[in-house]
């Protein structure tokens, strides 16, 4: 049973640089062919793809958030980590991490972490 956890802080002032970290366990994050996934949903909005780190080590961004996010991971751990750069209040949300597999073009998942609210705010 593959299970992910976010961890990170909760409070992050704006301009600053948001670092969350998921840990996976029951699994390995270099396994073919999985997509080590971060995900969003602002308050009151729905879930917002923020980008993945592949089974390879290669890495995709959403093209409207890519400018300002890293992707990372530290495979002796069995954790990838998010860096967004420059947050504003509009960053606010429960954050997620989730295990992706493609079936044709669509990009599904099938674990995910409980998420994580992440407030920027003064």
């Amino acid at each position: 049973q593959v299970q992910l956890q976010e961890s990170g802080p909760g409070l992050v002032k704006p301009s600053q640089t948001l670092s969350l970290t998921c840990t996976v366990s029951g699994g390995s994050i270099t396994t073919n062919y999985y997509y080590w996934t971060w995900i969003r949903q602002p308050p009151g909005k729905g879930l917002e793809w923020i980008g993945y780190i592949a089974y390879s080590g290669s890495t995709y961004y959403s093209p409207s958030l890519t400018s300002r996010t890293s992707i990372s991971r530290d495979t002796s751990k069995k954790q990838f980590t998010l860096q967004l750069r420059s947050v504003t209040p509009a960053d606010t949300a429960v954050y997620y991490c989730a295990r992706g597999e493609y079936s044709g073009s669509y990009l599904n998942f099938d674990y995910w972490g409980q998420g994580t609210q992440v407030t920027v705010s003064t």
